[in-house]
């Protein structure tokens, strides 16, 4: 059974840093892109990043700033997340999609497969 399970949320002061893990299992990353999300309270959901096997894509809010990376051989995708802020603050997933397009990977293609989330709070 396909599973993805997103850990390392948290609460942290404005400028600080946080890493996120999605471990996946029930199948291998080699043919998956792997996204992810953010959702804050009264907004729709919204990409943050993502990565295939042609490297990383990051959206405009977050460039500079998160880094995505992914080790197949321990089947987890990690965002590493810096200088964050206040509008940092959501529920974090990642999803998967299987493909064999070889070029950059968008956040806004039919993820099939989602994380259940985790909560991560910039706040002084």
């Amino acid at each position: 059974q396909l599973q993805l399970v997103e850990s390392g949320g948290g609460l942290v002061q404005p400028g600080g840093s946080l890493r996120l893990s999605c471990a996946a299992s029930g199948f291998t990353l080699d043919y998956y892109v792997i996204g992810w999300f953010r959702q804050a309270p009264g907004k729709e959901r919204e990409g943050v990043s993502c990565i295939s096997s042609s490297g990383p894509m990051y959206e405009d809010s977050v460039k500079g700033r998160f880094t995505i990376s992914r080790d197949n051989a321990r089947k987890t995708v990690y965002l590493q997340m810096n200088s964050l802020k206040p509008e940092d603050t959501a529920v974090y997933y990642c999803a998967a999609v299987v493909t064999t397009f070889r070029g950059v990977c968008r956040t806004d293609w039919s993820y099939a497969y989602w994380g259940q989330g985790t909560q991560v709070t910039v706040s002084s």
